[in-house]
């Protein structure tokens, strides 16, 4: 008789996958939002008191969901995979269900005309920050751009940002960042940054940030620059090794 077709954890070792317990990368969570479209099946949280993990299929966690969406029921099961931060999927209507692998009845959320809480400016997607400002825009990415850089002013005294990341030689001033007051995520390039620390103009609602550099780039340069931000709220610096010896003749 087959049963589960995942590692079931001992009694003892089922856990609650509330919002502490799925770590993701600064760079990588910044990036998400969280919300619930009506007639969802499954919340779309980062975690929940009421996901009740109990096995494993290759990475992904499988959890009992006590906290449904509108669409869902009490005691359905869902799927966390690994590769994501927030959400998670319906697998089956119950453990009886996933057991027996019947198949979960998915019912589509209705499609919606609100605009995206997170929004991408690039050649491919949208192409101006004007078509990406709404008030509840939270994440902000600009990248490659190939026309004149961008001013911020349209996203100003939004009250919902809160990341701002900018391909190098985007940003028409970078000056401008300092009046986005509710930024916790900031990744620029070195010249942006730059700009920043010389005129004192890092802002300090920041709880995390990023440099990117393009793979030509001298890494040492980039260190100080990290060590210079991290110096600005006391953190730890970035410890240099330097290696000195022979590797012998080139062959």
């Amino acid at each position: 008789m087959e049963t589960v077709t995942c590692e079931l954890f001992p009694l003892d070792e089922l856990y609650v996958a509330d919002t502490p317990s799925r770590h993701s990368p600064w760079r990588f969570a910044a990036m998400e939002t969280v919300g619930t479209p009506p007639g969802a099946a499954v919340q779309g949280l980062v975690g929940s008191p009421g996901w009740i993990v109990f096995g494993d299929n290759d990475g992904d966690r499988l959890a009992v969901d006590l906290t449904p969406g509108s669409a869902g029921h009490t005691g359905q099961i869902i799927v966390l995979s690994h590769e994501e931060s927030v959400g998670a999927g319906l697998v089956a209507g119950s453990l009886t269900e996933l057991m027996l692998r019947l198949p979960a009845q998915r019912r589509g959320a209705p499609c919606t005309e609100e605009p995206p809480a997170a929004a991408r400016v690039n050649i491919r997607s949208l192409k101006s920050v004007e078509a990406a400002a709404h008030p509840a825009l939270e994440v902000l990415s600009i990248g490659v751009w190939e026309g004149e850089p961008f001013s911020l002013e349209p996203v100003m005294d939004l009250p919902r940002l809160r990341t701002l990341t900018a391909y190098p030689g985007t940003l028409a001033d970078p000056l401008e960042i300092p009046r986005l007051t509710g930024l916790e995520f900031l990744e620029l390039c070195p010249q942006d940054w730059r700009v920043l620390l010389d005129a004192d103009e890092v802002p300090r609602s920041l709880l995390a940030a990023g440099i990117q550099v393009r793979n030509d780039v001298d890494p040492l340069p980039v260190v100080d620059l990290a060590n210079e931000i991290l110096a600005r709220w006391d953190r730890p610096l970035i410890t240099r090794t330097t290696l000195e010896g022979s590797l012998g003749p080139v062959p």
